[in-house]
């Protein structure tokens, strides 16, 4: 009897994480389809990632870019494309 009590348990736990993950899912896509963004808030301005760019056509540094728009490297790294080599 208590080895049919834990497998009940167990199968209405898997069940309500399926109806979550489930759940989940819907509200994504239908977020996806308002045309929503779904994730953690973007820290990088659009025109501070433009005035970025702008510095490191002028030949600046990642770090003196860095301290002027005062987005991190690695933020920069990830959103500015690579130099093209010399």
């Amino acid at each position: 009897m208590a080895q049919l009590a834990v497998v009940l348990l167990a199968l209405f736990g898997q069940m309500k994480r399926t109806y979550t993950l489930e759940r989940a899912a819907h509200v994504r896509s239908v977020a996806t389809a308002k045309g929503q963004r779904i994730g953690r808030p973007t820290v990088v301005d659009s025109d501070k990632l433009a005035y970025a760019a702008h510095l490191r056509e002028a030949r600046h540094t990642n770090a003196e870019i860095a301290a002027k728009t005062g987005i991190a490297r690695t933020t920069l790294y990830r959103h500015l494309p690579p130099r093209p080599p010399e």
